[in-house]
This record gives structure tokens, sequence and C-alpha cells, in this order.
């Protein structure tokens, strides 16, 4: 039987509201006073009950995390740039893999909300935010991460992904190719949308270069491979000589395809560049040019955003927007 504050107080020989003053308050009581009541905590084992303390008090030192696929690299490095940060004010975060499913987000947003934590991080999976508005309508702030969110009301936390999607685009057209294609993702992601609509950009600024969209249920490897398998089994010239995965996870299962498993050569017969440069980017059977989002420093901003409007939520929303950089590797050289 788990032992109570009131088997404490009956221990050391006082009050209830003296050994909860002694928790919350030591200074307000005698040094005997407090020597005796410690002391009985540890004959009797006594753990204190923080997470109901937090609900009668109406806050949580808890913040959720709801992130898209948490088996992707950079996700992982997005919430432990949110758990580094947590630990500076006092936090923890409670992490959440919507597998860009928006019931599942939901589902996460709703359990957040009953266990009233102090903010909601929140990677949405769709354009409907009305569920996140809703813990904000009932005072739980919501700062969006890896999503721009101009002209929102909500703050948000993200990189350029149109500026990434040109750069990414604008390298592949430097290097000579003309047919790119876009692998990966599903255009109701408002970052797939963003980076295809940038490397649509690129293209439009150079005469008789195309742009071809290859959509994929997920973002994984997987899907990379079997979109790319649609590719190899074309006629050479009827292949594109270039191909933007919309991440590093769906490029690396692009190269599979074209290099294990098939055999075309990476970057001789077609140019290939990722988005995140997650930490094995530069460790693939061909070293994968990629276009890096600070991950970790998003997680880490947007945590610092979040407990400041935990503190005051009349503060205005604000648009923290990282510029992304091109790393280049073998996959992508020029002809």
């Amino acid at each position: 039987m788990a032992v109570s504050i009131r088997d404490v107080a009956v221990r050391a020989g006082v009050s209830v509201g003296t050994v909860s003053n002694v928790l919350n308050r030591p200074t307000t009581v005698a040094d005997g006073t407090v020597e005796r009541v410690r002391q009985a905590i540890v004959d009797l084992g006594y753990v204190r009950n923080d997470a109901a303390r937090q609900l009668r008090a109406g806050r949580s030192a808890s913040v959720g995390l709801v992130v898209l696929d948490a088996g992707n690299p950079f996700f992982t490095t997005v919430a432990r740039g949110a758990e580094d940060a947590a630990t500076t004010h006092g936090l923890s975060v409670l992490l959440g893999n919507s597998d860009e499913r928006r019931d599942r987000e939901n589902t996460y947003l709703a359990l957040f909300e009953e266990q009233r934590v102090r903010g909601v991080l929140l990677s949405p999976s769709s354009e409907d935010l009305s569920h996140a508005q809703r813990l904000r309508d009932h005072g739980i702030p919501v700062v969006l991460v890896d999503r721009s969110a101009p002209g929102s009301t909500f703050s948000s936390v993200a990189v350029d992904d149109v500026r990434g999607g040109y750069i990414a685009t604008q390298h592949l057209l430097e290097g000579g190719r003309r047919r790119i294609a876009f692998i990966g993702g599903q255009a109701s992601l408002r970052q797939i949308a963003d980076r295809c609509d940038g490397a649509r950009r690129a293209v439009t600024e150079v005469p008789g270069a195309t742009l071809e969209t290859i959509a994929t249920d997920q973002l994984t490897v997987l899907a990379g491979r079997e979109a790319a398998r649609s590719i190899t089994e074309r006629p050479p010239h009827e292949r594109p000589d270039a191909i933007f995965a919309a991440n590093d996870l769906v490029a690396v299962g692009v190269m599979q395809a074209l290099v294990m498993l098939d055999d075309i050569r990476v970057p001789e017969d077609i140019a290939l560049v990722g988005y995140d440069d997650i930490a094995f980017a530069q460790s693939t059977v061909v070293p994968l040019t990629s276009v890096r989002q600070p991950a970790h420093l998003i997680g880490s901003t947007a945590l610092d955003l979040l407990a400041q409007l935990a503190e005051d939520t009349t503060l205005p929303p604000q648009q923290i927007e990282f510029e992304p950089e091109l790393v280049v590797r073998e996959s992508s050289t020029s002809l």
C-alpha cells in the first residue's frame, strides 16, 4: 500500500499541514520539525505525488510534442533539442508519434489536454488546426514545429522549405540536369508542398527544364525505393536525369533502388539530392547531397518559445524561420 502524507504526519507527530509546509515551504517550519518530518519520510519510504500536486495547482511540469514520424532521425533530433531546452525550464517532454495521421494526432492532443500539460509542440499532419485551436482556447499554448505559419495566430518554428526546395533544384540545374523528378510525400503536408513549390520555381528559370512529381504515401526508405523502382522500369531515355527527394529517408530508398537493386549509376546517370541532412546522409553508399535543417535548434527554439507563451499567454504570435543550407556530396556532382 502506498504511503500517504497522513502516514508521514502520524509518524512525525505533526499535522498534515505541517508535512505539506515541509515539502513546499520548509523555511516556514522550525528546523527540528523539518528534520523529524524528513526522517519520517525516509523511514516510511514516502514518494511525493508531483502529478497530483501539479494538477491541483493547474500547472503541469510537462509539455507535449507530436511529430510526424518518430522513426525519422530528423524528428529524433528535434525532440532532443526540445528535451535539452526543457531541462533549463524545469520541464519534461512527452513524445507522441502521429505517423502522418490526423486521427492519431488528435488522439495525442486530447491526451495532452486531459493531462493539462504546460503546452504542446506540434508538427501538424494537415492544414486543419482546429484541435490545436481547442487546446489554446482551454489555456494550453501551442507552437507549430517544422511548419511555417505566416499570417497565422499560432507561433511557429521552421525552415524556409520553399527556399530549401529552390536551392536543391537550382544545384541540380547548375550541374547540367534538365529532367528533374521530385519524389516523396503528399501535397497535403505543407512541408512537402513548399519544397515542391521551390523546385518548381527553380525549374521555370531554366529553359527546357522540366519537373515531374511522384507522390508517395509515406516519407520512408521503403516508399522511396518503391517510387524509384517505377523509374528503373522505364527506358533510359524516359528517366529523369536528377531526383530531388522530399527527405533523406526517401532519398536513401531511391539510392537503394538505383544503385543496389538496379544498374543505374549515381550521380553519372541520375543525380540525387535529399532533405534534412540526417546523420547518416554522409555514410550512404554514395554520400548524399542534402538540404540541411538545424533540427536540434528548431526543437530547442520551439521549446523556449512555448515556455514564454506558457508564462504569458498575451504574447503575440512569433513565426521564427531559419535558412536552409545545401550540403554538397558525391550524389550530385556535375556532369
